[in-house]
């Protein structure tokens, strides 16, 4: 993994929150330059050609910042660009033999329970993303889980990093690390932010609280 400055946010992107593509692309180059964990480029009705496509662009504006770009769910488009970073849906993750998942220095997967967290760490997880935890957008109709939840898979999960999903706030954040969690992954409220940086700088003074209420 690169350098990074805020290494409990995890960012998820989503392109059609904006006009175009060079909308979208000047937005990842905001959150590349504020340095999270890791940009997992989802995109995930895009064409393989195209993601690649998408992909490149994206990768050389992470290397440009010394960011890491992850690719989602195309671990062919991952080899050929030279991304080492995969975050994958887990049950294709389950249809990668171990030799496959070990070329990647970077492995995460999508979970929704404890049985799917013991499976990652079973396939070498490096990181893991758990929700929806709260209401979201982004998720409408289906029911928040709760923090509740998101304690129930960070003490099986541990040592490998769970990253809280869904309808997060900087408010929030005192919560979810008290779950267990390690970090947050975002995406509407970081592809909305007009300084991501600040914006991550707000989840870290919130966490700041969280923690020192846990000495």
């Amino acid at each position: 993994m690169c350098t990074c400055s805020n290494p409990k946010i995890l960012v998820i992107t989503s392109r059609k929150r904006f006009e175009g593509e060079a909308d979208f692309l000047k937005q990842i180059e905001k959150i590349a330059a504020a340095k999270p964990f890791g940009i997992v480029l989802r995109e995930k009705d895009l064409p393989v050609k195209e993601y690649s496509e998408l992909a490149r662009q994206v990768r050389d504006i992470c290397r440009s910042a010394d960011t890491s770009l992850i690719v989602h769910s195309h671990p062919a488009v991952a080899r050929e660009l030279g991304i080492p970073a995969l975050h994958m849906p887990l049950d294709a993750l389950g249809k990668m033999s171990s030799e496959e998942r070990k070329e990647f220095e970077v492995l995460g997967a999508s979970c929704h329970s404890v049985e799917d967290v013991l499976r990652a760490k079973a396939f070498g997880c490096d990181y893991v993303t758990a929700g929806h935890v709260y209401a979201t957008d982004c998720k409408p109709g289906l029911p928040p889980r709760g923090a509740d939840f998101l304690a129930e898979v960070c003490g099986p999960a541990a040592p490998m990093p769970v990253f809280a999903l869904g309808g997060l706030t900087p408010a929030r954040a005192p919560e979810v690390r008290r779950a267990g969690a390690a970090g947050f992954a975002m995406m509407s409220s970081a592809m909305d932010a007009e300084n991501p940086e600040e914006l991550f700088r707000k989840y870290s003074e919130s966490d700041s609280f969280s923690e020192q209420g846990m000495i």
